[in-house]
This record gives C-alpha cells, sequence and structure tokens, in this order.
C-alpha cells in the first residue's frame, strides 16, 4: 500500500481504488454501475487502462464498502502491503497494542509489528490516514516508510537523535542521582554516615535536599515515562512506561509526604525513598540507552549492505563524460567505470575487458574475467582494466537494492514461535499490575509493622522488575542478526519464517541438473590409444561433431575451442542413424559412435574395458573414434559435478539430514551419482510435473522437507517444499517460489544456511526462556516470597537493575549471532570451507 496508490478516507473528497479483472469496457461499466450504488458515492470515474477507479463522495467513506461492492461485481481490489514507522514503542505490551489497532481498521487483512525494527507490516486495502489514525488513537505515531529517498535516512536520524537524547539524559539523571543516593544509602551502609549528616546539614534538609534532586529527575529526564505512562493508563492499556511512573511516583508521593506532612502517616511509617525513585529512573534509561546502541547494531548487517552502493557514476554525456549521482542514472546510460571503482548500477559491457570482484555476491574470491556482453552487478569492485558499459538496471531494481529490500522483509517478519509471546505480553502488564496490588494489600494486612513501609516498597519492586521489554526484544534481535548474517554469507531469506522452518527439515531433497551439477555437458573423458596424439584426436573429433548441433557435440567443440586446439576441413558428413556419425576429414576417415557401431566397423573396443566400466559405474555413457580405420580414443561427456557438491552433501548428512535427489535422468546414471555423493535416496526418471508428487511423498515419509533447485521446472517443487532454496544463479521464476535463496549458486549454503537456522531459533528460545523465566521468577521474589523463611526483600533499585539486565542480557544475546562460523557450527566430518563469506562479511 504505497502511498500513492492507496485508498485515501477522506470526506467530500476523491477515493482512488485499484480494481483488478477488468478486460474490456463493459467491465468498466459494471463496477461504475456497482460503485455507483455505494451510499455517499456522488460520482465515478474507471480507467481500464490504469485499473483505477476514482470515486467522489459526499462525506466520510469506508473504503472496505467500496471494496466489497467491487468484489460483489466479479472483480477485486488486491490486498498491498504498506511499511509503517511506528514511533513510541518501549516493549511487548505495545507491539500487541498497535497490533491489535491496525487489525482493527476496515480493510486490514494482515497487520504484523517488529519492535525491533520499529516497523508495521499491513496488508489490505485500508489507507494510509486510517491506519495512521487507528495507531495515533492507541497513543503512538505512524508515518509511512519509504517515499521520499530520504526517508530511511530520516528514520535512522531519528533513531541516532532518540540515542543521543537517551545518552544526555542518562547524564543528567547519574548526576542528579547520585547525592541522593549517597545521602540516603550512605546512612545504611557506611558507619558514622547517619550521624555525619545529621550533624551537618541535619536529616531533615537531607530530606530537602533529596526532595529537589528527585524531582529534577523525575521532570527532566524522567518525564518521558509519565507523558506515555500516564495517559496509557487512562486509555486502559498500560505499557511499560505505566509500570514505572506508577512505581516512581509511588515511592516519590510517599516520601513527600513523609517530608511534609509526616503527621498523616502512622506511627513509625515515615521514611523517605527518594533514592528509589531516582535510581529507579537513571537505571531504566541506562537499560534504554545500552538497548538502542545494541538495537542499532543489530541492523548492521543493512548497514553494510547498503554501503556497497556507489554514491556517484561516471556517465557520458554526448562526448564528453560527466560525474552524477547513482539516483540520477537512468537505464540506458553509458556508464564508465576506472579500475578500483565500484559498479554504480547493474549494467553489460559495452567494451573494455577487466576483472571484477563479485565475493559480495557468490562469495567466491576468485575476481572474475568480463568482456563485450558480460553482465555487471551494481556494488561489485572493477579490479583492473577499465570498463564501458550500458546501464541494464537502476534504483530498486538492482540486485544490491532487491537483496537489501529481502533482508529487511525477513528481518521484519515473525515466526510461528512469536505467537506464544503475542499471547503471554497481552495480558502481562495487567497482571503485573494486579500482582502489584495484591501485594500491597497482602503486606498492608498481614505484614509486620510498619505494614505501610512494606507494602509500599515491595509492591513498587514488583511493578518495576516485571518490565515486559526483554519479552518484545526476545524473537525481532535475534531475526535481525540471524538474516543479517545470513546475508553476509550469501543466504538470502526472503520470508523470515523460514528461519524457523528451515531449522525443523528432516530431509533435504535436490534437483540434480544445474544444483549439484553445473547444468551444462562438458567432455569429463578422452583416452587415446597407443600411435594417437590427444589434440590431434580430439581436433578430428570436433571437427566432426561441429556438424551437429546435438548437446553431446556441441561440448566437444566447446572442449577443443577451450584448448585452442584448430577444427580441420571436414567433407561428406553422414549421420548414421541409431549409431554415430562419420566424415572425412583432411581426407581421413574418421568415425564416431557407441560400441556397437565400432563392432560393426570390425573394430575391437576391449582396449578401453576397464575405462568404459568406470565411466558406466559414474553414470556416464562412452563413446568411441576411429581414425584411419583404428580406433583411436574413447570418451565420455557428462553433466560435470559441481566442486563444492561431494563437501555440501557431506556437510548435510553431517548435521543428521537425510538428502534425497529428484531428477528427470536415467535410474543408472542418477544412481551412480548418488554413490558417488553419499546421497540416502534417489528418485530418477521424473517428468517435470512429477517433482510436486516426489516432494510430496518424501515429506510424508520423513516429515519436514527443504527442496533446492535452480529451474523453471523447479518452481512448482519449491513451492510444494516446507522450505524452498533457489540457487541465486537459477532462473527468475525458481528465486521467486523459494523462501530462501543462496546467491553463490554453490549447495554448501544449504549447510549453512541450516546450521544458522538451528543456531538462530536456539537464541530465540534462550532469549525467550530468560525473558520469560527470569522475570517471572523475580516477580514472587520481589512481592517478598522469601521474607517469612529467610527475611530476604527485593528493594526497588534492585528490581530496577535486574529488569534493565534482562533486556541487555537479551540484545547481548542476540548480537552473539553476529560471529556465527559455518566452520564451527557444522561437524567436521573431514569437511572445510562448506561455507563462503559474502557481502563484505567475515567467515
Amino acid at each position: 500500500m504505497e502511498a500513492q496508490s492507496r485508498p485515501r478516507k477522506t470526506a467530500g473528497t476523491t477515493i482512488s481504488l485499484p480494481v483488478e479483472g477488468m478486460s474490456c469496457a463493459s467491465c468498466v461499466g459494471r463496477v461504475e454501475r456497482a460503485l455507483g450504488k455505494v451510499e455517499g458515492v456522488e460520482a465515478v470515474s474507471v480507467n481500464l487502462a490504469t485499473e483505477r477507479a476514482d470515486i467522489r463522495t459526499s462525506g466520510s467513506l469506508d473504503p472496505e464498502r467500496l471494496a466489497q461492492a467491487v468484489e460483489a461485481a466479479g472483480y477485486s481490489v488486491p490486498a498491498q502491503a504498506v511499511e509503517l514507522c511506528i514511533e513510541g514503542m518501549t516493549c511487548a505490551s505495545c507491539v500487541g497494542r498497535v497490533e491489535r489497532a491496525l487489525k482493527a481498521v476496515p480493510g486490514v487483512a494482515e497487520a504484523m509489528v517488529n519492535l525491533a525494527t520499529e516497523r508495521a507490516s499491513v496488508r489490505g486495502t485500508a489507507n494510509l490516514h486510517a491506519l495512521a489514525a487507528a495507531v495515533s488513537a492507541a497513543g503512538y505515531t505512524a508515518r509511512p516508510v519509504g517515499g521520499p529517498p530520504s526517508a530511511d535516512d530520516e528514520a535512522a536520524r531519528r533513531r541516532e537523535t532518540e540515542r543521543s537524547n537517551l545518552g544526555r539524559d542518562l547524564s543528567i539523571a547519574a548526576v542528579l542521582t547520585l547525592p541522593i543516593f549517597v545521602l540516603e544509602m550512605g546512612s545504611h551502609l557506611i558507619p558514622g554516615m547517619h550521624a555525619m549528616v545529621a550533624r551537618t546539614i541535619g536529616m531533615q534538609q537531607s530530606w530537602y535536599v533529596q526532595f529537589a534532586l528527585t524531582t529534577l529527575v523525575l521532570a527532566v529526564p524522567g518525564i518521558r515515562f509519565y507523558v506515555k505512562g500516564i495517559p496509557a493508563l487512562g486509555r486502559l492499556a498500560p505499557d511499560m512506561n505505566s509500570l514505572v511512573a506508577v512505581g516512581t511516583l509511588a515511592a516519590y508521593a510517599y516520601s513527600a509526604v513523609a517530608t511534609f506532612a509526616p503527621s498523616l502517616l502512622p506511627a513509625g511509617t515515615v521514611n523517605v525513598y527518594y533514592e528509589a525513585a531516582a535510581v529507579i529512573v537513571t537505571l531504566i534509561l541506562l537499560g534504554r540507552f545500552l538497548e538502542a546502541r545494541a538495537k542499532g547494531r543489530t541492523s548492521e548487517a543493512i548497514t553494510r549492505l547498503a554501503g556497497l552502493q556507489a554514491k556517484v557514476a561516471r556517465v557520458r554525456r554526448g562526448v564528453t563524460s560527466v560525474e552524477i549521482p547513482v539516483s540520477d542514472v537512468v537505464a540506458g546510460d553509458i556508464v564508465e567505470v576506472r579500475p578500483g571503482e565500484r559498479i554504480p548500477v547493474d549494467a553489460a559491457v559495452t567494451d573494455g575487458e577487466s576483472y571484477v570482484d563479485e565475493s559480495m555476491i557468490t562469495g567466491e574470491p576468485v575476481p572474475v574475467a568480463k568482456t563485450r556482453g558480460s553482465t555487471l552487478v551494481g556494488g561489485t569492485v572493477n579490479r583492473q582494466g577499465a570498463l564501458t558499459c550500458r546501464a541494464t538496471a537502476v534504483g530498486e531494481a538492482t540486485v544490491l537494492s532487491q537483496i537489501i529490500r529481502m533482508v529487511e522483509e525477513a528481518q521484519g517478519s515473525k515466526l510461528p514461535i512469536q505467537a506464544l509471546v503475542d499471547k503471554v505480553t497481552m495480558w502481562f502488564v495487567p497482571a503485573v499490575m494486579a500482582a502489584a496490588a495484591l501485594t500491597f494489600a497482602a503486606w498492608i494486612v498481614l505484614g509486620p509493622s510498619p505494614a505501610l513501609t512494606f507494602a509500599l516498597v515491595n509492591a513498587v519492586a514488583v511493578l518495576i522488575v516485571a518490565c515486559p521489554c526483554a519479552m518484545g526484544l526476545a524473537t525481532p534481535t535475534s531475526i535481525m542478526v540471524g538474516t543479517g548474517r545470513a546475508a553476509e554469507l550469501g543466504i538470502l531469506f526472503r520470508k523470515g519464517e523460514a528461519l524457523q522452518l528451515l531449522r525443523d527439515a528432516k530431509v533435504v531433497a535436490v534437483d540434480k541438473t544445474g544444483t549439484l551439477t553445473e547444468g551444462r555437458p562438458a567432455l569429463t573423458d578422452l583416452q587415446v590409444t597407443a600411435g594417437f596424439d590427444r589434440a590431434y584426436v580430439l581436433g578430428r573429433i570436433a571437427a566432426v561433431e561441429d556438424r551437429s548441433e546435438h548437446p553431446i557435440a556441441r561440448a566437444i567443440v566447446a572442449a577443443a575451442q577451450a584448448e585452442a586446439i584448430p577444427l580441420p576441413e571436414v567433407q561428406a558428413f553422414e549421420a548414421v542413424a541409431g549409431l554415430g556419425a562419420r566424415a572425412e576429414v583432411d581426407g581421413e576417415r574418421v568415425e564416431i559412435g557407441a560400441d556397437r557401431y565400432m563392432r560393426e566397423l570390425g573394430l575391437d573396443v576391449g582396449a578401453f574395458a576397464a575405462a568404459a566400466a568406470r565411466m558406466g559405474d559414474e553414470g556416464k555413457s562412452p563413446l568411441y573414434a576411429a581414425i584411419g580405420g583404428r580406433l583411436a580414443a574413447v570418451i565420455a561427456v557428462a553433466d560435470p559435478m559441481k566442486d563444492t557438491t561431494p563437501a555440501a552433501v557431506a556437510a548435510l548428512r553431517a548435521l543428521g539430514l537425510k538428502v534425497a535427489m529428484i531428477t528427470g535422468d536415467n535410474r543408472r546414471t542418477a544412481e551412480a551419482v548418488a554413490r558417488r555423493l553419499g546421497i540416502d535416496e534417489v528418485v530418477a526418471e521424473v517428468p517435470p510435473a512429477g517433482k510436486v508428487e516426489a516432494v510430496r511423498r518424501l515429506k510424508a515419509e520423513h516429515g519436514k522437507l527443504a527442496f533446492i533447485g535452480d529451474g523453471i521446472n523447479d518452481a512448482p517443487a519449491l513451492a510444494e517444499a516446507d522450505v524452498g532454496l533457489a540457487v541465486g544463479t537459477g532462473t527468475d521464476v525458481a528465486i521467486e517460489a523459494a523462501d530462501v535463496v543462496l546467491m553463490s549458486g554453490s549447495l554448501g549454503g544449504v549447510a549453512t544456511g541450516i546450521a544458522l537456522s538451528r543456531a538462530t531459533i536456539a537464541n530465540i528460545r534462550q532469549n525467550l526462556f530468560w525473558a520469560f523465566a527470569y522475570n517471572t521468577a523475580l516477580v514472587p521474589v520481589a512481592a517478598g516470597a522469601l521474607y517469612p523463611a529467610w527475611g530476604v526483600l527485593m528493594s526497588p533499585v534492585l528490581a530496577a537493575a535486574a529488569m534493565a539486565l534482562s533486556s541487555v542480557f537479551v540484545l547481548g544475546n542476540a548480537l552473539r549471532l553476529r560471529g556465527f562460523r559455518p566452520e564451527e557450527a557444522i561437524p567436521r566430518a573431514g569437511l572445510r570451507q562448506v561455507g563462503a563469506p559474502a557481502m563484505g562479511g567475515t567467515p
């Protein structure tokens, strides 16, 4: 739901609505009549070319009613997505409150809110005005993400300003709180301190000083808790700020009464707790500051990716070249790239030769040769020669921009495990306030003297210790760091939930051609008999095969060309049906074909029996060549295995996964490949349409399944699998159908992705245990459950420190994923370098 394409709900104005399914003028008429019948519609104009309906209304009108009218006429209003930046969220209860507010807006099909990214993803037909109004009514601020190019920069500046403000307020609070802490707690901890204070300034004057300083702490750096927490209480929607506000104000108000009107309190209860209110605010500001810094580090992967984008481009304008901002480059521009420069946009080489470092995309450290016609990816580095290229994709259409967008979408998504968190946090803050009230009442009724003092201190401790900041951060921070680290390793999670589903995979099914193998036939074997020179034989075989368009023939010709072997002149070429081919090459007869063709020629192939048997075991079909009536060579053409494939399959098995191969090849060839690689199960001779059925059967037999493919015919199987992984060297269709994209095209990324998935989910579980178990366990301690047996109570100051520690622990634990290394996470099994670093990351 981009701002310019969303229906806008306003009083007495025009609403613009996208409409799908129209094919002719009669469709336009039907849609116009359907919309015209909606009460409040004054005029309707439907445009078939733009597939939009412009509706003028006489008053406030809900776009959802218009969408329903269009759908009733047999057409559809597409549900589109909008990203909103949400300001003011502080804890998990805020997330739930914003989600519920958004879902209540008519036309919203789905809403997901992420505390770590401070964003909401909304799908549906509701307009931005209605969404922003709903968020505002819930007590927060919303604005669309995107729009002008500076929008994301503005968001970054806002977060930096927030960190700066937190640092400033923390410093002010610390300076003001230190004297309060020394005056009050020093009297309890340092022998003679109490008497010294009484002798010098006096205890009453000490209380006046503490009152003044605490008032400043609460009114200046601590005001943020009250301007948000108190209104939230008024809306009966308390959040973390409400807990802090109630707790600190209770301690402050009680202390103020004890200072200025002690006669109002029962005998023996005249005490002050200024240090509790001030230290609580200071410690929570410290936690918020550390949290803001850590949250900034969780999104460093996006920052690094964005940093790979060039800022300027040298573009030809007439006969000269000028430097312009990359944002001003348009498709078709001629761009010049000097050695050592980053390639500014996706392009095709029109002139020059060079080597380009594409490790940010492929993870391969060896620069790739580029010549006329080669494709270039924006953000990669030109190492040697100068290149001239034509821009093919700019702005949001470049590969790097798409990568950044995919990572952002994955980071903003929710995992299935988050559902439990959402259910609990919906009721957590009200439950904490109820527990605090119950604690207060229990100590008033059952507590020793001074009961009121005990009741106040313990109720405040309960309010503070249970703030649910950590709960809201437990899952999204791990997702952000995990998906960011994956991007650095060349693994793009297009859908965040794939992180959890990939961890649960029991079997990995792999397409053979183009995934396990290079995807193109190549000459793999050439063995000559005594008296023949290899280059001589290959040149004559290639000369004959050059007359054929068969893939095997093209592979032989390509091998000769790669070795710079000249192809001699061919005469009298003839294809021998079912046997092979023959021709005259430089006046010498050359015959190529299977063993039965050689037997028809009266030639014995027994000399190559061992080589032919080996080729057969490897799933290759040997061909023979005779030159001048003599057996000259045995050759084999096959789709060669990728260098990384054996190690990748072994790594998957080392992770405890079953590996299955699904292929359309004949069973003998498929089983030979499986034996070489140690693949557990082979599904051979499967037509493209049969891959989906094969995936279903494997899922039924083994459980959760991940399928890896690269071609158009793999797209249905990728979609059918629990998790679909597409190699980045594959087709756009396959990549679009997949949940995970392996940018390098190496299968090693699969094992790395699964290991990272397991590490991320384990990290989330650790965070959730700490956030829930830690906070929940400390509530009864703060309430005084240990007092009857051991006389132990939790000071509100310690409660604030414990609450801040909870959030910092969760964030620190999530940041550990930045150090994830495949070679440490995958059982060695004699393997090294299963996954290669990419995107500027470290191995």
